[in-house]
């Protein structure tokens, strides 16, 4: 008897991100959704040329991690910070954000979050266009 599960290369296809959530084009791919007791849940993302994530939360923060592409990372009442591939990025619980490619470029990250009480992500309102092309604070 195994205790291990292996996902082989292509088993598992992409799927379109849900609408309800995201503006654009946006891919997800699957990577771990452990079975209880463990919550993490991993998925690799692919956003578009503009496309973004909705405003929300993480019951238990979230992790990034740039794999690809160009995008922005967006706290609700800060400026709005470029990623770039090899960047990790941590989101602390309940903190309100967005994320996302830029106008011209596809962004690919890997985001890790934790399910609590069946859910890992309060989804809110759509990110405006004038809050998507507005400023963006300098890398340091």
């Amino acid at each position: 008897m195994s205790v291990l599960t292996v996902y082989e290369a292509g088993s598992r296809p992409s799927k379109r991100a849900n609408p309800d959530y995201f503006t654009g084009i946006v891919w997800q791919d699957p990577i771990i959704e452990a079975p209880a007791p463990a919550r993490v849940r991993v998925i690799r993302v692919t956003f578009e040329p503009g496309a973004r994530t909705n405003w929300h939360t993480h019951p238990l923060g979230q992790t990034l991690q740039v794999l690809q592409g160009a995008g922005f990372v967006h706290v609700w009442g800060q400026t709005k910070l470029s990623i770039l591939p090899g960047d990790v990025v941590w989101i602390p619980p309940g903190v309100k954000h967005w994320h996302g490619a830029g106008p011209t470029t596809s962004l690919v990250h890997l985001a890790i979050q934790e399910e609590q009480d069946g859910s890992s992500a309060d989804w809110q309102e759509a990110v405006d266009e004038a809050t998507y092309a507005g400023g963006i604070e300098a890398r340091k």
